[in-house]
């Protein structure tokens, strides 16, 4: 049969586990991408990612052997290849749809941990299958490339190495050719079209279950026309560019009065620039006060510099309202950059690196008046720009009389929260810290320094400034600003639980959000709860 002398190629059997092993791998990193923008990209949703993958093949594993050892029929393990590229290739379409009503359900129904659940339960639901499918072929392959026991220890090794070169492959991929140039959805349905290829060529050539093969090739083909498209925020009317980076999902919105870049679909403002060059009502204006505080009315000229520089919010809003700042940034993301120059008006001549925060401040040995710290995003908090061992280093690379201001964008209220975390650890390191809370949203700035008359300078040019936009902010910030009193908690590079802490606040967050809502549901229903919205 014919049939049997595809499978006598033992070329085609480890070019199975090849590709098996490469689309595993490639899914990973896809379901990474897939899910970043709902619920971020955090160690915890990554745990989650590779927990159910690890679950997903183990039974995979454990069901291939015993199918192989029962019915060791080709044809069975080809079919599960063929179902497996077609889920994987159905991901694009209705992935998006399954997150958000996944997360719909669990917002009314789960108190506490909702990431983790939403995260979870979405991971098992798209992915779980189609990689309990893979994992049954390294067994069954097993099955039909072992002749004799004298060489099975090599036959199984050439097994094992093809599925581990193919993994690397998959690994590197996704991450620096496909997501970046096409996107994520474009790179589901590519290793859906490998592993349906594989698949196609052991039943055409044994003249086995075309018609199953057929619709197969139609349904792959009908997901290319309805999920090639690269869009998370479906619902989003007024995207002016949506795409990603080998670090983020990416979007900008526009409006008459704003540009908007994000990089969260469900909830999150990354840099925002104002049309009409006016304040952004944000804590970009808040941490102006910085400048201030370091005395910037006496100064010649003050550097600056801003880690996490995302399309430079805060360096336009310094050169608008003070002409004496050399300003330089660092972004990790240099698409996000790009942007910066095309839809934000960035400086053209405010310097930016493409670089980890931490690992500029390593490089260089220059001090600045002004150090702003804007690298935490929702719960992506970076642990090591959270560190008593990374604020030293800032502290290290600020003038006699600088001041470090730091976003933190999540204003917890429960005992031992995130914040208080980074405020006892900056407490360390600083003798002066003081916060203010931003009005009209979760932020919380920080301002941190050696310098003693650091609050007497601020008074000062506030009183000095010639900006009545300005000095009206700046009072407002200085009427609101607390001496923080340390506590005991600390992070350091050992031990910095950022994604914990940062999943505690986002839950108190959507607790508050939703308990309106919730109350409605409980008392009318869904009908109630559909008329309200």
């Amino acid at each position: 049969m014919k049939e049997k002398n595809i499978l006598s190629n033992r070329l085609y059997l480890y070019m199975t586990e090849f590709f098996a092993g490469m689309s595993v791998m490639a899914v990973e990193l896809g379901a990474s991408r897939l899910l970043a923008p709902y619920f971020s990209s955090s160690q915890i949703v990554w745990t989650i990612i590779i927990g159910t993958i690890m679950i997903a093949m183990a039974l995979g594993n454990i069901y291939g052997g015993r199918s192989a050892d029962k019915n060791p029929n080709p044809d069975r393990l080809y079919g599960r290849i063929l179902i497996a590229a077609v889920w994987i290739a159905l991901i694009p379409v209705a992935g998006k749809y399954i997150i958000l009503a996944i997360s719909a359900v669990l917002i009314f129904t789960v108190s506490n941990n909702f990431l983790i659940w939403a995260a979870f339960i979405a991971c098992m639901v798209i992915f779980v299958f189609p990689l309990f499918l893979l994992g049954t072929v390294t067994p069954s392959l097993a099955k039909y490339t072992v002749d004799s026991l004298e060489e099975n220890g090599r036959t199984v090794g050439n097994l094992g190495a093809f599925n581990t070169i193919g993994s690397i492959l998959g690994t590197f991929l996704p991450t620096f050719v496909t997501i970046p140039a096409v996107g994520t959805s474009v790179t589901f349905l590519l290793f859906a079209g490998i592993l349906l290829v594989l698949a196609l060529a052991y039943f055409i050539s044994g003249r086995a279950r075309r018609m199953q093969a057929a619709a197969c090739i139609a349904i792959y083909f009908l997901c290319w026309f309805l999920g090639a498209s690269d869009s998370f925020a479906f619902w989003e009317s007024d995207l002016v560019y949506e795409g990603e980076s080998i670090y983020n999902y990416l979007q900008v919105k526009e409006d008459e009065q704003n540009i908007i870049l994000s990089t969260n679909v469900l909830f999150g403002v990354q840099s925002i620039l104002k049309k009409d060059d006016s304040l952004t009502g944000m804590y970009y204006d808040y941490a102006m006060a910085a400048p201030l505080m370091a005395d910037v009315a006496t100064k010649e000229e003050m550097d600056v510099l801003i880690l996490g520089m995302g399309t430079g919010t805060f360096a336009t809003q310094c050169r608008r309202y003070f002409d004496n700042m050399e300003i330089e940034g660092v972004e990790i993301d240099g698409r996000i950059t790009a942007l910066a120059e095309e839809y934000f008006r960035l400086p053209e001549d405010v310097k930016v690196t493409t670089y980890d925060g931490r690992a500029f401040l390593n490089a260089v040995d220059k001090k600045y008046d002004v150090i702003m710290v804007d690298a935490y995003q929702d719960i992506t908090i970076p642990f090591q720009m959270s560190s008593l061992e990374f604020f030293t280093m800032v502290k290290e690379h600020l003038k006699e009389e600088g001041v470090m201001v730091v976003n933190m964008n999540m204003r917890g209220t429960r005992e031992g929260n995130i914040n208080q975390y980074l405020a006892d650890t900056i407490s360390c390191v600083f003798s002066n810290v003081y916060t203010v809370d931003v009005a009209y949203s979760t932020n919380r700035e920080l301002f941190a320094s050696n310098c003693p008359d650091m609050l007497e300078k601020f008074q000062t040019n506030i009183q000095a400034t010639g900006q009545e936009e300005l000095r009206v902010l700046m009072e407002r910030v200085q009427s609101g600003l607390t001496a923080y009193e340390a506590g005991t908690y600390r992070m350091t590079d050992d031990k910095a639980p950022v994604e914990l802490l940062g999943m505690q606040v986002i839950d108190d967050l959507i607790r508050e959000e939703v308990e309106y809502y919730r109350g409605i549901y409980e008392e009318e229903g869904v009908e109630g709860l559909l008329e309200r919205l």
